[in-house]
């Protein structure tokens, strides 16, 4: 199949993909397609396959993408005030790795922006959405509770579920959130706001696929003796096991993730043990066939995002995913268990 999007620059290509969902879900109903179906804390998911964090950071497209049938949307990273992305070069990719690299940091429209944009969408769609907040560029550690605070506050009504996110390795000093020294004490106020709220809507915290083994379970123990709902495993990676070179600042997505992605999910998940009925945990990284979507399933993920899968596959990637779903059950193919 011809990919034309893949001759234009990068960032030209990135640019213009907002615009380019919006034309080709007009080709589809607004139906989500249902295909092992799923519900958690009172969430119901059409499907287990979603769009993950970075794409639709403003809430812009979502009935974009809920036409093209994802079965739920995590947008953002959203932080309390506007700002731009990174200066200089923040984007490039690799065909020969099926590999995206970005320095975007956490380019937003700002909370407002986005919770009245949310709210629009939410007026008569049941699509569950999460939201991935984050701190300012300029807020510093110390304080970074404090912007996950506000956000947690002006989304509740709105979010579906959160996801923390302290794994990005474009912030500077982020991934220090996560610290077994500082995490307890980030968490905690976030926590305390939540019970201050009232508030139902899940936590969910976002972990680099770089952590050492050892460094992952510690982190696990602390999230969950903070009341944290679940995990999404994982973001971007610092990882260079490319043939195209790319700066050592930024993070790797795509194909060259996968592997680490894999490895943090199934240490989560055994960790976890029987706590593990009581999270919910997400896939995401190096997902780029349907066959990774149902393997991520197996390996106990009880949802899976995709992101680099849509550069280099295209947006119909969720229809892809969902006729394999159905033809996989109508065969009763072995991978029918996965389903």
């Amino acid at each position: 199949m011809l990919k034309p999007w893949l001759w234009l620059p990068p960032k030209t290509s990135h640019d213009l993909a907002p615009l380019a969902a919006e034309l080709f879900s007009l080709f589809h109903s607004k139906k989500t397609p249902i295909w092992n179906p799923f519900t958690w804390q009172g969430i119901s998911f059409q499907n287990r396959l979603g769009l993950a964090g970075g794409v639709d950071k403003n809430a812009d497209h979502l009935r974009a993408w809920e036409k093209l049938g994802c079965g739920f949307v995590e947008v953002g990273t959203v932080t309390p005030l506007p700002q731009e992305p990174n200066a200089g070069r923040i984007l490039d990719r690799s065909i020969v790795d099926q590999a995206l690299w970005n320095k975007m940091g956490f380019p937003s429209a700002g909370a407002d922006e986005v919770f009245y944009s949310l709210r629009s969408f939410k007026e008569d769609s049941k699509l569950p959405v999460f939201v991935n907040i984050g701190k300012n560029r300029d807020t510093p550690n110390e304080l970074a509770s404090q912007d996950y605070s506000f956000l947690l506050e002006r989304f509740h009504t709105l979010a579906d579920a959160f996801v923390v996110n302290i794994s990005s390795p474009n912030t500077k000093g982020l991934r220090d959130l996560a610290n077994q020294q500082v995490l307890e004490a980030f968490l905690k106020p976030i926590y305390q706001k939540k019970l201050a709220l009232e508030c139902k809507t899940p936590l969910l915290l976002k972990l680099s696929p770089d952590l050492e083994r050892d460094e992952l379970r510690r982190i696990l123990d602390i999230a969950v003796e903070n009341q944290i709902d679940g995990f999404v495993m994982t973001n971007t990676t610092l990882s260079r096991q490319t043939k195209q070179t790319f700066p050592s600042e930024g993070g790797l997505s795509g194909k060259p993730v996968s592997l680490l992605s894999k490895l943090s999910l199934q240490t989560t998940i055994e960790h976890l043990g029987s706590e593990k009925s009581k999270k919910l945990v997400i896939s995401v990284g190096g997902v780029m066939t349907a066959e990774d979507v149902f393997e991520r399933i197996s390996l106990g993920a009880d949802l899976v995002e995709v992101y680099t899968a849509l550069v280099f596959s295209g947006l119909n990637f969720f229809r892809k995913v969902e006729k394999q779903a159905n033809a996989t059950r109508k065969t009763g193919n072995s991978t029918s268990s996965k389903l």
